[in-house]
């Protein structure tokens, strides 16, 4: 079976990075589209593209904090393609700032997007997915900083941590319904996360003064480009891969932590 023919996609941020690049990525392969963005001028930028290639695409404005706000787009991909068997819960936004000065909003706003959001992913489409019994797959966005903490995204690695663990739980779950579960965890990737993140935070939940940024040398490792995730996120798809990785640097890193993890457990430490 083709995993992406004539399936139905719902990708939210899909105004642009990431998101973008994987619906051109299963569009390409023959699925129909939903993009789903708070900016909707560059979805509709998005959309436009798609449609002009080919692509059978639904762009709707969606707000992934508001519970009914991803409800209303269930329901208007269903109004349109009747079923979605894929679904991204993609939105994110970066915070940087260590944890000693971060503020209440920074939390709020962070676990909102980050959080909140692949909540309502997937409490809005798993149900739909199983009782339609045509099988499908879910793939939550987290981060390599979902699985290593990280100096300078402190309230950032909680998000993403939080999302892992919600993930593989869901990956059990989802097995004998025939639904695959994937949770992405890149490292740096070449998108506008941080001005977005910067230019789409509610006013309520602004701190006073310039955003904060990390300082030089805080983040390590290449940068890729959003295609290059797409590529990954299809062929874990198809594999049915769990964990969907993107940079070579990954391997040692996670090794590291696994060897310390497992250091703990020595006669003499035990």
């Amino acid at each position: 079976m083709d995993h992406f023919r004539e399936r139905v996609a719902v990708i939210t941020g899909g105004g642009g990075g990431i998101g973008a690049a994987l619906a051109d990525a299963f569009a390409a392969r023959g699925a129909r589209i939903v993009l789903a963005d708070l900016d909707e001028a560059v979805m509709a930028r998005v959309a436009d593209r798609l449609t002009r290639s080919g692509a059978d695409v639904l762009a709707v404005p969606t707000d992934v904090t508001q519970l009914g706000s991803v409800g209303a787009l269930a329901e208007a991909a269903a109004r349109r393609f009747g079923a979605v068997h894929i679904v991204c819960n993609n939105a994110g936004i970066g915070t940087f700032g260590e944890l000693a000065t971060a503020t209440h909003a920074d939390w709020e706003y962070t676990m909102r997007v980050n959080f909140w959001g692949v909540v309502h992913g997937v409490e809005i489409f798993v149900p739909r997915l199983i009782a339609q019994g045509a099988g499908g797959h879910v793939i939550n966005t987290a981060s390599m900083a979902g699985l290593v903490g990280m100096q300078w995204l402190g309230v950032y690695c909680a998000s993403k941590f939080a999302v892992v663990g919600l993930t593989e739980a869901l990956h059990r779950e989802l097995r004998p319904h025939g639904i695959g579960v994937s949770v992405l965890c890149p490292m740096i990737v070449r998108t506008n996360i941080n001005e977005n993140s910067v230019r789409n935070r509610p006013a309520e939940l602004r701190n006073p003064g310039d955003p904060v940024v990390p300082p030089a040398g805080a983040l390590v490792g290449s940068t890729i480009a959003p295609e290059e995730v797409a590529r990954r996120v299809m062929r874990g798809v198809e594999r049915q891969d769990l964990y969907i990785f993107t940079h070579r640097e990954q391997r040692e890193i996670l090794r590291r932590r696994a060897a310390r993890q497992d250091a703990m457990f020595e006669p003499d430490v035990w």
